[in-house]
C-alpha cells in the first residue's frame, strides 16, 4: 500500500477542516431554531438562546397545535408533494422513453420542441390566465398538475434510458413486448436509482413551495404547510402573545400562558422542517448518483 505523503495529509487535514467549518455554518442556524422553539419568551426576548434552551418548556407547540389549520396543512402539503411527484415521474418517463425509440418519427420535432421551452417562457400573467382559463384556480390540481413535464427532467431522463443496454428491449421484443412493456417492465425497473433520485427532488420542492399556492389558491384550507408557515412568519405581532395562535392571526389571552412571536415562528420551522429531516438520511446514498445523472452522453 502505498505510504501517503506529507502533500495528500496536509491536503486531507485542510479538507477536514473546512468539511468542519461548513457543517458548524449549516447547523448552527438549525440548532438555534429547535433551541429558541423550546425556550421561555422571557430568555428569548432577552436574546440569550443560542445552541440550548432556556427555560424549557413546549407552550409554542402547544400554541399552535391548537391551530386546526396546521393539520390541514400538513395533509395539503402530503397530498401535493406525493401526487405531483408522482405525475411528474410518470409523464416524464412516458415523454422521455419514444425519444430514445430509433423509429419514432417525431423524436426530431419534441426534442426541438423541448429545448424551446427551455429558452422562453410565458411568464406569470399567461400563465395565471391560462389555469383560469382551465377552471383550476383554487382547486387541488392548481398545485399538481402544472409541474407534471419539465424538459430539464426529460433530456435527464432521456439519457439515462439509452444508456441502459438495448439488447434488454430487443429481448423483450422478441418476447412479444410492446414499447409500453419495454418501459414498464425493462426501463423503469432498471431505472430505480433515477427515479428515486428525483422522487426526492420532487418531494423537496413540492413540500418547500409556497409561491403558487400564494397566486392560485384562496381557500386556507388548501393551503399547503408553507404557506401556513408563511402566514404566521409575516402576521405575528411583534409584542409577546397570549394563547392560541391562528394561522396568521394572533389570538387573544390565555390566564398565565405567554408566548413569545420568535418562539412561535421557530416552533412552526421546526414543524415544517422535520418530515424532510427525516427523509433525507433514507435518500442520501441517491444524491451522487443524482448529481451524475445525464453526465455520460447516449
Amino acid at each position: 500500500m502505498r505510504k501517503a505523503t506529507l502533500g495528500s495529509r496536509t491536503f486531507d487535514a485542510i479538507n477536514i477542516l473546512i468539511m468542519l467549518f461548513i457543517m458548524v455554518v449549516v447547523l448552527y442556524p438549525i440548532l438555534n431554531i429547535i433551541a429558541t422553539s423550546f425556550s421561555s419568551s422571557r430568555f428569548v426576548s432577552m436574546g440569550s438562546v443560542t445552541l440550548w434552551p432556556q427555560g424549557f418548556n413546549l407552550r409554542a407547540y402547544e400554541g399552535i397545535f391548537k391551530d386546526h389549520f396546521i393539520y390541514t396543512g400538513y395533509l395539503n402539503s402530503i397530498l401535493y408533494a406525493l401526487a405531483s411527484t408522482f405525475i411528474m415521474l410518470l409523464f416524464t418517463s412516458l415523454f422521455a422513453y419514444p425519444l430514445t425509440v430509433a423509429g419514432f418519427a417525431g423524436k426530431k420535432f419534441l426534442t426541438i420542441f423541448l429545448m424551446i421551452t427551455m429558452f422562453f417562457s410565458g411568464g406569470m400573467i399567461p400563465t395565471y390566465l391560462l389555469i383560469r382559463n382551465l377552471h383550476m384556480l383554487d382547486t387541488l390540481w392548481v398545485m399538481i398538475i402544472p409541474g407534471a413535464v419539465g424538459a430539464y427532467n426529460v433530456f435527464l431522463f432521456r439519457t439515462f434510458f439509452m444508456n441502459i443496454p438495448s439488447e434488454l428491449k430487443d429481448a423483450a421484443h422478441i418476447d412479444g413486448a410492446n414499447e409500453v412493456g419495454v418501459l414498464f417492465r425493462i426501463i423503469l425497473p432498471l431505472s430505480k436509482p433515477l427515479l428515486a433520485t428525483f422522487a426526492l427532488f420532487g418531494i423537496v420542492g413540492s413540500w418547500n413551495s409556497w409561491f403558487e399556492a400564494l397566486i392560485y389558491l384562496q381557500s386556507q384550507d388548501k393551503y399547503p404547510l408553507q404557506m401556513i408557515l408563511r402566514n404566521y412568519l409575516f402576521t405575528l405581532d411583534t409584542n409577546a402573545i397570549q394563547g392560541r395562535v391562528g394561522a396568521g392571526n394572533v389570538a387573544v389571552n390565555a390566564p398565565g400562558t405567554t408566548l413569545d412571536p420568535k418562539s412561535v415562528r421557530m416552533a412552526v420551522i421546526v414543524i415544517t422542517m422535520f418530515p424532510i429531516m427525516i427523509i433525507y438520511p433514507f435518500f442520501q446514498k441517491y444524491f451522487t448518483q443524482g448529481m451524475f445523472v445525464g453526465s455520460i452522453k447516449g
